[in-house]
């Protein structure tokens, strides 16, 4: 870490350090520290206090949760330079300070609203903006924190990601208890929240940020702006810059021609028609491409060193994946707390004592099955960990047999029932029955668009490419509450063309 930063000072450090730890012991006051911090520091950096961290104090278990950052800021008053950074609005780090200023917006709104007799509907709307927050957390883990592992900086893999998964988890807590009815634990828990959250946004701002700023180059900040936008954002909205592409407009070509260079410095040139013999037949690297990024499945390919090599691209993915993922050690993709199950896989798929290993996540909305199978050469040498991840709601759902063709909204075909009995059919809702074109509005539900005409959706589709999380297990959660008004926030297109669109359709 050390060698990305400029005019480091060891015996400053070291002094910190040592004064840090008397007064943590109470040996020194708060006067007697701060005291000897200005005559022989003066000044402090964000990175200095997070090389120290890195280098010179022990790491210790949920250390992020327990360290005391309003105490710390207390010690270092006078000489911790806490200014904010002036950054341009789509730089992935202003992003966070962004959503950081529209998370303590919400907050304040929670602290407002707890004063009040239990209104259900406004607590709803609130925390759909609240648990927005988990991409913020999503794109810390797979963007940020791969980039700062590579600068030496891994307390952010090993101690802040864990106080991520426990906030977020707070959140949810928080969201089902509402939901579930349960009131006075609910508006108990508001309290620890809003102070977890805050906790948590000062800690990145004082540290985090700053530090990512010091270590990570204009360009790599560049190339992190594409998987930033595969995440998303928490109820901001960041267009991309006129320079960036679209994770999403062109699949497969950065992806053939790295490969084709690549190959090329070998000796090896190909064209986009020179097809590869694989297992069983030939494919273009086009066509091979195209395959993953269509799987009906998400994968994911360790390799025997435990590096991340591989994921497919798929647009329905169940967890959020960036590039950034790519060449980093599988433990530090996991967070700490589940990093013993990641290692004792690995463990028994080397030593061949297991082949395969499955879990699955079991919700009332949502199921969610995941399968680790070991990699094998034709010698039987391990050569890695396939991950296969699938939404298995749907599947789950199905009953009888259905041995003809059927369209999703089953125009088409027979369905043949396990016990034949006198089904009344029930006609399909048109939009003239159900939506006046002229009383669409921002509050207007996005669940009532689509029942009245389940074909909107793929309408949607054509106005943005982002209307196809429509089609991700999240979508299924937050389609009640989802209205004009937040499609509109989501995806980045003007309330005014997606109404004017909508009324367009319905008057067909």
């Amino acid at each position: 870490m050390k060698e990305y930063l400029k005019n480091v000072n060891d015996e400053k450090l070291k002094t910190v350090f040592e004064v840090r730890n008397a007064y943590d012991e109470g040996k020194l006051t708060m006067e007697e520290a701060r005291a000897i911090l200005k005559e022989k520091v003066h000044t402090l950096e964000p990175y200095e206090v997070a090389l120290i961290e890195q280098e010179l104090k022990e790491e210790i278990d949920d250390e992020c949760r327990k360290e005391d950052i309003q105490a710390m800021l207390d010690l270092f008053d006078g000489i911790l330079n806490t200014s904010k950074p002036n950054l341009p609005k789509t730089h992935p780090i202003a992003c966070y300070y962004r959503e950081n200023e529209k998370m303590k917006e919400l907050l304040l709104s929670v602290e407002d609203l707890v004063q009040y007799p239990v209104i259900k509907n406004q607590w709803f709307e609130l925390y759909d903006q609240i648990i927005q927050w988990r991409k913020h957390l999503s794109r810390k883990q797979n963007q940020l924190y791969p980039v700062l592992e590579k600068k030496g900086f891994t307390r952010p893999t090993t101690t802040m990601w864990t106080l991520d998964d426990f906030i977020r988890d707070e959140i949810s807590q928080a969201y089902n208890l509402i939901k579930e009815g349960k009131e006075d634990e609910f508006i108990e828990l508001q309290s620890t929240v809003v102070a977890d959250v805050r906790d948590l946004m000062q800690k990145e701002e004082t540290v985090l940020y700053p530090t990512s700023l010091a270590l990570i180059s204009a360009e790599e900040f560049k190339h992190m702006k594409s998987g930033d936008q595969e995440i998303g954002f928490a109820n901001i909205t960041v267009e991309p810059t006129k320079t960036e592409i679209p994770a999403a407009s062109k699949p497969t070509e950065g992806f053939t021609n790295e490969l084709a260079n690549l190959l090329g410095k070998y000796g090896y040139h190909i064209g986009n028609d020179q097809e590869f013999d694989v297992k069983t037949g030939k494919m273009t690297l086009e066509q091979i491409n195209l395959v993953y990024q269509h799987m009906p499945v998400d994968l994911s390919y360790v390799d025997e060193n435990e590096i991340v090599r591989f994921y497919t691209d798929t647009k329905h993915r169940v967890f959020p994946r960036s590039k950034n993922v790519i060449g980093r050690d599988v433990k530090n993709c996991h967070p700490k707390k589940s990093v013993h199950i990641v290692e004792e896989i690995i463990e028994k798929f080397r030593s061949g004592e297991q082949n395969e290993a499955e879990f699955w996540i079991n919700k009332p909305e949502i199921f969610i099955y995941i399968k680790y199978v070991a990699v094998r050469d034709e010698d039987g040498k391990f050569r890695g960990i396939l991950e296969m991840m699938q939404d298995c709601t749907h599947i789950r759902a199905l009953t009888g047999s259905q041995t003809l063709l059927t369209w999703s909204n089953n125009e088409h075909g027979i369905v043949e029932e396990e016990q034949p009995a006198p089904v009344e059919e029930k006609p399909v809702a048109t939009s003239s029955s159900k939506i006046d074109p002229e009383s669409i509005t921002p509050e207007t539900k996005l669940k009532d668009l689509l029942d009245a005409d389940p074909n909107l959706k793929q309408y949607l589709f054509t106005i943005s490419d982002k209307f196809r999380a429509l089609d991700t297990p999240l979508a299924r959660i937050m389609l009640p509450k989802a209205t004009v008004e937040k499609m509109s926030e989501r995806t980045g297109v003007a309330l005014d063309e997606i109404i004017a669109k909508l009324k367009q359709y319905f008057q067909k």
